[in-house]
């Protein structure tokens, strides 16, 4: 089965906006659990621009779903992931100018750091995973630091559609779908994610290797219309759908 991932951030980009307390990032957590979502994404950023410690905190200690802990590869993160040994942490790029995460990890130039990075975190328990682009390089250097999981960033593809340059997604499409299978051959285990919509969900679903999916963004800015368990709902039945017909 293909599994849906749903990242909480942006509830908590709404809440920081004015500050307090709501919307609670850890009740849309819950709710998405109802609807279905089969863990909870929480990018805890360095300046902690939308989720905030005590989110983590309380995701912690209230889900039932698997927590998977975006994070960049520094020593803060490494120690507040040790502290709370989430079920996965995904390790990605992370600049303070940047509105969202721009691109995939750069392992291969890094690979002796961050095999002593992540060494720790496999130890405590932690699965972890590696945001790369569709890349080859990458991908084996992910294999080599001793990464179980790569999550391929999917935000060319999305973008190069959401643009009309056709040619381009689908070319980009062919790559994902290409190192979906290699990381595969590798003994990776393959998530996916980054401005995936309605619209270009099935493509990368349909991808046999992908195991999980993980998708905020859009799922929260549709929840505005719809509600947040009709959105996540439908996108549960989009995944299924082409899963299915793949």
């Amino acid at each position: 089965m293909l599994r849906l991932g749903v990242n909480i951030d942006h509830v908590a980009t709404v809440r920081n906006a004015r500050g307090g307390a709501y919307p609670d990032p850890v009740r849309a957590a819950r709710l998405a659990e109802a609807a279905g979502a089969d863990g909870i994404t929480a990018h805890l950023r360095e300046d902690r621009r939308h989720i905030l410690d005590a989110d983590i905190d309380a995701l912690m200690e209230h889900l039932t779903v698997p927590l998977n802990f975006e994070m960049a590869a520094t020593a803060e993160m490494q120690e507040i992931a040790l502290r709370h040994k989430p079920h996965a942490v995904c390790i990605v790029p992370e600049k303070r100018e940047e509105k969202t995460t721009e691109g995939g990890l750069e392992v291969a130039r890094e690979e002796n750091r961050l095999a002593h990075y992540i060494a720790p975190l496999r130890d405590a328990g932690c699965r972890v995973s590696i945001f790369i682009a569709a890349d080859k390089a990458q991908v084996e250097a992910s294999a080599r630091i001793g990464a179980q999981v790569v999550e391929l960033h999917t935000g060319a593809y999305c973008d190069f559609h959401a643009e009309g340059r056709f040619e381009e997604r689908d070319a980009e499409l062919a790559r994902l779908r290409e190192m979906s299978a290699f990381a595969h051959s590798l003994g990776l285990e393959v998530h996916a994610g980054h401005g995936l919509t309605y619209e270009t969900v099935q493509p990368v679903a349909a991808f046999p290797e992908v195991m999980e999916l993980n998708i905020g963004h859009f799922l929260i800015g549709e929840s505005i219309f719809v509600g947040l368990d009709p959105a996540i709902k439908e996108m549960r039945r989009l995944m299924d759908e082409a899963r299915a017909a793949s």
